[in-house]
């Protein structure tokens, strides 16, 4: 459904060194970088599917209230690790890892970005049994 999805940012600088660290997390990378957009994209991926940028019209870049990106984690460790690496690398928390009440197995994790861009990284699979 989604080609690709964009969010703003006042320092691309400071933006790439936060995605640059959470998002290999989650299997993403950094592909294209500008001083004007950074793209990330999964390896082999064919096209940058999350892009950073500073707004074409020049103004200040802002968050919007109500809106977010979720990312998929394959695993409930991904999710943590999404966390951990976005709160180490400025971002600040929103939600701390766990189950949510959207159904048995929704575990997220909810945090900002330096420009105050909302993310969340989201496990939907069950736990594994413990052997």
């Amino acid at each position: 459904m989604l080609l690709y999805v964009t969010l703003g940012t006042n320092d691309i600088d400071q933006a790439r060194h936060f995605y640059d660290v959470v998002l290999p997390v989650l299997g993403y990378r950094r592909q294209r970088y500008s001083e004007e957009e950074i793209g990330y994209a999964a390896d082999g991926d064919i096209r940058c599917r999350l892009w950073i940028v500073t707004p074409f019209n020049r103004r200040r870049a802002s968050n919007g209230n109500g809106t977010m990106i979720a990312l998929e984690a394959e695993t409930r460790a991904d999710v943590d690790a999404f966390y951990r690496a976005a709160i180490s690398a400025g971002g600040v928390s929103e939600g701390e890892p766990g189950l949510r009440p959207f159904h048995a197995n929704f575990y997220a994790a909810y945090v900002r970005d330096p420009d105050g861009n909302k993310l969340s990284a989201v496990c939907e699979a069950p736990e594994p049994a413990a052997e």
